[in-house]
């Protein structure tokens, strides 16, 4: 199985799903505050998505045994796949939220940090790291260039600054499904891996770590945790390779980088 190649009117439907998964985040934001639990982001999310944008939380329900929530929320030493709760989130908590949309039928999927009052040094640091990452990884992306030069620059870059890249979860192909080829790891050998080409969509999404990569499934087999209790931070977007380069599907208001990068 190798990538699908998106057909223009299957790109302007990505590009829509994209926007709306955007749209999401940055809705959110002004509600990620102390005493607030991750359970009552949840339906704000979930009530945005349904009723606001009349599309469909992908998560929700979602694989086996079914996800039981309309997005992520993973605070603190959580890398991914956190399930909303009564937990109220305090001073200092960062929070991965992570939502996908399926807008007619295709999905946008997006993820991004956020910090109840003020960060800890270390925290500011290892979000910032993580933010960074992805963006050297999406400025990789262009037709001819191979998913190792991603991975490479991904972990090269943690690496040097003392942290860790989680191996088991990855980027993945995007569009009808939430999931398709190709997986895209975000460690690696340059000039190794699937070639892109012009029409693929995929999502870049590092997971990286302060303390070692190494990570554990809790027993309601979704929420993933570092094995050794460090922080970790994940930020992800859609991406479409374009004739030139790269677009960024769901770029939102707060970023710097252009959505459109021409090599």
């Amino acid at each position: 199985m190798s990538a699908t190649i998106k057909t223009p009117a299957e790109i302007e439907k990505m590009r829509r799903a994209g926007r709306l998964a955007a749209d999401v985040l940055q809705m959110i934001g002004e509600h990620v505050k102390k005493g607030v639990t991750t359970n009552e982001l949840d339906k704000i999310c979930h009530d945005y998505i349904v009723n606001v944008q009349k599309c469909i939380p992908a998560p929700l329900n979602y694989g086996n045994p079914p996800f039981p929530k309309s997005i992520c929320t993973s605070v603190n030493h959580v890398i991914c796949h956190g399930i909303p709760a009564d937990k109220k989130l305090k001073d200092g908590d960062s929070i991965n939220i992570d939502v996908t949309v399926i807008a007619d039928g295709y999905h946008g999927d997006t993820s991004k940090m956020f910090v109840v009052g003020k960060p800890s040094i270390l925290s500011e640091r290892l979000i910032r790291i993580t933010q960074e990452c992805l963006y050297l990884g999406i400025k990789m992306v262009k037709p001819g260039a191979r998913l190792g030069d991603i991975g490479h620059a991904i972990q090269q870059y943690a690496e040097s600054n003392n942290y860790s890249v989680v191996r088991e979860y990855c980027g993945h192909g995007i569009g009808a499904n939430f999931h398709e080829e190709p997986q895209v790891v975000h460690y690696g050998k340059p000039n190794t891996g699937e070639t892109l080409e012009a029409g693929m969509c995929f999502t870049i999404e590092p997971m990286i770590n302060a303390g070692k990569r190494y990570s554990k499934v809790l027993p309601d087999q979704w929420t993933v945790v570092t094995k050794d209790r460090s922080l970790s931070a994940q930020w992800e977007h859609t991406l479409l390779v374009t004739e030139t380069g790269v677009e960024i599907l769901t770029l939102r208001d707060d970023e710097t980088i252009d959505r459109i990068i021409n090599h």
